[in-house]
């Protein structure tokens, strides 16, 4: 099979793993008023159909990514691809809201697989005078699938029954699954032990850290949120004294000793907490503030990550020939003055006017997240390259955490909340374009 051939079609495997781990982060939330009326259970016990999910991603991206120098990306991504499609057979047929649960908990560890490694061949299936390219096409899959899920949700839910949702998963799944033994790319192994201790100290880290963001944002004791802190600063000094002096350390000490890298993962932590910030208060803003539908509010929404998807390719290509933190300084200070002017329209603004604010803001974060990206992946040695990708993810989900907390604290101030979390935003965006200029010039 000629060469350019099976590049194009392993691009084609990694895309459609990668559309399927982001359309389940997004798809099931239009499900869970559905889920709860079947399942007989209450709203705030369905919200662990998600949280199960995103959760198990979180643990285990990083030993994830150590498992992909060890074994291979390619093995690694295949395992997770198989266990996310045989997980969603659990997920569809699942006969209460705990197996259920568990399901999705084992649905994300098929996620992290996918998404621990999926950087990692990119760097071995583009050229790396195209792998700004590589990385911008995969930012511009996410970015659509995020944009479609609730669309093709509520396509799925007219047709037929909340499992349908995850039935549509088995022949996606296995059709990648298949076709990644013949495209996807052979990477050298490290041949170091897998270090099992760190993996454990790794999950405690984030199941902890996380799990004190939320229940701290739902205004719990204030011992309670101190013990979950200081449970994660030990087991955080535990792993990093533990990683020190390791050749491959699954939380890779190693890498953040690069200047690049490091400014690379502050300046994304940053960028996606303020995105979310911003994400989850716009609903509140559209129809509490302006009066619009929940259709229409769904609409304008979608204004964000549409540019999102069309400047992703494009600060791909430009990453090839230009610095991240050129790109990425203009891209955040896009986004910040964006979310200024969207924290600062007249009640009487219309759609038109808020759908031209919420443009720039994708753009601008299409225009950071690429180039960044690429900063991230190419800083890093290749050999280390499934620790620079599961680094990569795990900043994004820990912005994520961090934003959507910031907004539940926001919008517990009643009726300025929604505007006081999308400042905010811009502030993060701010700080995240400040961070991204110190590496101008840096490679």
């Amino acid at each position: 099979m000629p060469v350019q051939r099976v590049s194009r079609m392993a691009v084609f495997t990694t895309s459609l793993a990668l559309t399927m781990a982001v359309l389940d982060s997004s798809i099931a939330n239009l499900a869970l008023p559905s889920i709860a009326r079947d399942l007989a259970v209450s709203a705030s016990d369905v919200v662990w159909v998600v949280n199960a999910y995103q959760l198990s991603i979180l643990i285990l991206l990083l030993p994830f990514g150590s498992l992909g120098e060890i074994l291979g990306y390619k093995t690694v991504y295949r395992f997770g691809l198989l266990l996310f499609t045989l997980a969603s057979i659990g997920c569809a047929f699942a006969p209460t809201l705990a197996w259920l649960a568990i399901a999705r908990a084992v649905q994300g560890v098929g996620a992290a697989g996918i998404m621990s490694v999926n950087s990692g061949l990119l760097r071995f299936i583009y050229p790396p005078s195209k792998l700004g390219q590589g990385i911008g096409i995969n930012g511009m899959v996410v970015a659509l699938s995020s944009a479609v899920g609730p669309s093709i949700a509520a396509g799925l839910l007219a047709i037929g029954p909340w499992p349908l949702l995850f039935l549509v998963n088995i022949p996606l799944g296995l059709t990648a699954f298949f076709l990644g033994a013949k495209t996807l790319p052979i990477s050298p192994h490290s041949g170091q032990r897998f270090d099992f201790a760190s993996a454990g100290l790794s999950a405690v880290l984030f199941a902890l850290g996380v799990a004190s963001i939320d229940v701290g944002g739902r205004g719990a004791a204030g011992w309670l949120v101190a013990l979950m802190v200081g449970g994660a600063a030990g087991a955080a000094l535990l792993l990093v004294r533990r990683q020190r002096d390791r050749k491959a350390p699954l939380l890779p000490v190693d890498l953040l000793r690069i200047p690049l890298f490091r400014l690379s993962i502050m300046s994304s932590i940053c960028a996606f907490s303020g995105m979310t910030l911003a994400m989850v208060a716009l609903p509140f803003l559209l129809e509490r503030g302006h009066g619009f539908s929940t259709s229409v509010t769904g609409l304008l929404i979608t204004a964000w990550p549409v540019p999102l998807a069309i400047a992703a390719p494009l600060a791909g290509r430009l990453s090839d020939r230009h610095s991240a933190g050129l790109l990425g300084s203009i891209g955040m200070a896009m986004l910040c003055v964006g979310l200024i002017a969207v924290a600062t329209m007249p009640a009487t603004a219309g759609a038109v006017g808020i759908a031209l604010r919420l443009a720039m803001c994708g753009f601008g974060f299409g225009l950071f997240q690429t180039p960044n990206n690429r900063a991230m992946i190419t800083s890093a040695p290749k050999e280390r390259s499934g620790g620079a990708g599961g680094m990569l993810a795990t900043a994004r989900l820990l912005g994520n955490a961090a934003g959507a907390a910031g907004a539940a604290v926001a919008l517990a101030a009643g009726q300025r909340g929604p505007m006081l979390a999308v400042s905010a935003g811009a502030v993060l965006a701010a700080v995240a374009a400040g961070v991204s200029a110190t590496r101008i010039g840096r490679t």
